[in-house]
């Protein structure tokens, strides 16, 4: 077969130490600055990859989070560099590319331009290799459901590439590549790379926020949205606190759990003393009943001041707990009225702003968890026409990223009302065994200690 060349000249990084790294490794990583050429890049691999394949009808697939976006970005490239390749066929219609054939009578190698938004075109087949763009918008379920299932009969490779958008899956899959020696992970800043002029990179600079630059430019995880309502770097910190018991000794102990409302919806135990915030407790699949079993044991353990509860699928929960005699049980419904009704459209926008001023003002500790510090920076805000806070509804969000927030739900129900630890309740008891308060009220349980 004589020898073709395709327009592609790579940039020198690619050249260099990308392509070489790619032939090497099955699983790689590409975090990067924007217009540093990792879709050109990227689909040329793909076509190296496809043309070198003897197999019998290979498939490769480069997957975006839309089928539009997909077409735009990556099909007229995957087009323009293969069409000096004799006897290759264009698919407008399917948006694949087909080679030809090393086989009688059998397809040849194809490479699919594919969107996460249509999944059913990935399922039921094999992939001799993938490259997924911008994971972070993708239901991280169609990598551990679909796709990863389907490199298994050829032992197929991945390649995820992106730019960051806040700790989210990408984020998380990047920190996986760098913790493993069976991924390749690079990462390249614009002031790095040598791509994009200084000129122009410093013209950039001047025309986008700071965040948009730490986040578009520089590669940082830790930059956030401005309608982000815990930024990045507040979660970050908190993670890296860690109070003694010693500490919290004399704080109120809370409960706060989270009933899962969704079929891949998880429910959430998470204990909280004080400024600690403990690791949680997370269940699969297991009934109200089963939860509430587990609440039960999580009561005797840790004698909370207060137990609150999810109302929205919690019903069951609560019910069982208070027939086995526990009392400081409580219900919160998220969608009802928050204490400071003028400025929270709703109780878990309360909540959760609790948890903000916890973790910014008052130095509140986490435990350090992936998974916790994607969901605090998760939710985003808004105001309503009474120019009351409104936190971005939990349905948008398991649209948007594909999962819930379960950890943070949990953490935030700690908040739900403030509490008085029982031994102040004690100190403040009459003769006839009822609880006062400091002005000689009868005392709420539930209320702020002063």
């Amino acid at each position: 077969m004589p020898k073709i060349t395709i327009p592609y000249k790579p940039r020198t990084i690619w050249r260099d130490k990308i392509h070489p790294a790619l032939e090497q490794y099955r699983w790689a990583v590409i975090v990067a600055h924007r217009r540093f050429g990792k879709t050109v890049g990227s689909v040329n691999h793909l076509i190296r990859r496809a043309t070198q394949n003897k197999l019998l009808s290979p498939q490769y697939a480069y997957i975006a989070p839309f089928q539009k976006q997909a077409r735009m970005i990556a099909w007229n490239y995957l087009k323009y560099y293969t069409n000096v390749i004799p006897g290759t066929k264009a698919n407008e219609t399917n948006l694949y590319i087909e080679f030809p054939t090393m086989h009688k009578n059998a397809p040849g190698a194809r490479i699919y331009i594919v969107g996460a938004d249509n999944p059913d075109v990935l399922r039921g087949t094999y992939w001799d290799g993938v490259i997924i763009d911008e994971y972070a918008q993708i239901k991280p379920e169609l990598w551990g459901e679909v796709i990863r299932p389907a490199l298994a009969d050829r032992t197929g490779w991945a390649v995820f590439i992106g730019t960051p958008k806040g700790q989210n899956q990408f984020y998380e899959i990047y920190q996986r590549a760098c913790a493993s020696n069976e991924w390749y992970v690079c990462m390249y800043r614009a002031d790095e790379s040598g791509v994009i002029p200084d000129d122009e990179l410093e013209s950039m600079k001047r025309d986008m926020t700071p965040t948009e630059v730490r986040q578009e430019l520089y590669c940082d995880f830790t930059a956030s949205a401005f309608n982000v309502l815990i930024t990045i770097d507040v979660a970050t910190e908190a993670a890296k606190r860690i109070y003694t018991e010693a500490d919290v000794m004399t704080a109120e102990k809370v409960l706060g759990v989270d009933v899962a409302r969704f079929g891949d919806d998880r429910s959430v135990i998470f204990r909280r003393r004080g400024l600690q915030a403990f690791n949680p407790k997370i269940y699969d699949n297991i009934d109200n009943m089963q939860l509430a079993a587990c609440v039960a044991a999580e009561i005797q353990d840790f004698d909370p001041d207060a137990v609150f509860i999810d109302s929205g699928r919690g019903e069951g929960v609560i019910d069982r707990l208070r027939q086995l005699g526990f009392k400081d049980v409580m219900e919160v419904p998220f969608g009802g009225a928050a204490l400071k009704k003028e400025r929270y459209a709703n109780k878990r926008t309360e909540m959760w702003d609790s948890v903000r001023e916890w973790l910014e003002k008052r130095g509140g500790a986490i435990p350090n968890i992936p998974e916790l510090k994607t969901d605090l920076v998760t939710p985003e805000y808004s105001f309503d026409t009474a120019n009351r806070m409104k936190l971005e509804p939990k349905e948008k969000i398991k649209e948007r990223l594909g999962k819930s927030t379960d950890l943070g739900d949990a953490l935030a129900l700690t908040f739900a009302y403030p509490v008085v630890p029982k031994t102040l309740r004690q100190a403040k008891a009459d003769k006839n065994g009822m609880y006062f308060a400091n002005n000689g009220e009868r005392y709420n349980p539930l209320a702020r200690r002063r």
